[in-house]
């Protein structure tokens, strides 16, 4: 693992407010016209347990702001940070929104991940965030683990997707979206999710499939608006 070079600690400390910045420009100035199905998340956190919200990977920047209007709610949100040094500013971000950093990667520790995610769940009574296609793929084909975390901690998983007026599409694997400046946005929410605790493999595929679908249905339903 690479280590924290004081040079690293300088760029890092240099970098770490221009991203807030560029998150806090977008947040500013599109503007979120809609929220479908926010009902949903509503009566999960009047609840006041912990769920598993799900978005894709190429989400983030409106996945966040939805978490952070879910945590002003009163929920308490965790995000899955890598480890390694290059976690180390998006950890400091979610830790100055006062959300809680779970470090590990799902990547090259996903058992590791799946026991973190859920002691935080169960001791901590932390939401974790999941983006259910990282951290590299393929793109919205969602993955196993949020579908057994769900299950072992039953905590239902909520489908949240998010569509911009306007945006432009960053060439990587997830096809980031970024919002241009003054565009609408519209989210999308569906019914949470709920996992049989005695569910056997075949009836965890169909889980898995299930969310798939909806995530994707979600993008559709958000984009139908403009």
């Amino acid at each position: 693992m690479r280590t924290m070079t004081w040079k690293r600690k300088l760029s890092y400390a240099i970098i770490r407010p221009i991203v807030k910045l560029l998150l806090s420009i977008f947040w500013l100035t599109c503007r979120v016209e809609k929220i479908i199905g926010d009902e949903h998340a509503q009566k999960l956190v009047k609840k006041g347990k912990p769920i598993i919200p799900c978005y894709w990977h190429q989400m983030q920047i409106f996945g966040s702001w939805y978490m952070k209007l879910l945590q002003k709610r009163g929920l308490k949100i965790g995000f899955l940070i890598s480890p390694s040094v290059d976690g180390e500013i998006p950890a400091k971000i979610v830790e100055s929104w006062g959300a809680v950093a779970i470090r590990g990667s799902s990547n090259r520790t996903g058992a590791r991940a799946l026991k973190d995610m859920y002691n935080t769940i169960t001791k901590d009574k932390v939401s974790p965030v999941t983006t259910s296609d990282g951290p590299k793929g393929p793109i919205h084909i969602f993955k196993q683990g949020a579908v057994i975390l769900s299950q072992i901690t039953q905590s239902p998983m909520l489908p949240i997707a998010f569509a911009a007026e306007r945006y432009w599409e960053v060439n990587s694997w997830d096809k980031f979206i970024i919002p241009k400046p003054f565009s609408r946005i519209v989210i999308a929410v569906a019914a949470p999710h709920y996992v049989d605790k005695k569910a056997n493999a075949e009836m965890l595929e169909q889980e898995r499939i299930g969310m798939e679908q909806e995530l994707n249905q979600l993008i559709k339903l958000a984009k139908s608006q403009f």
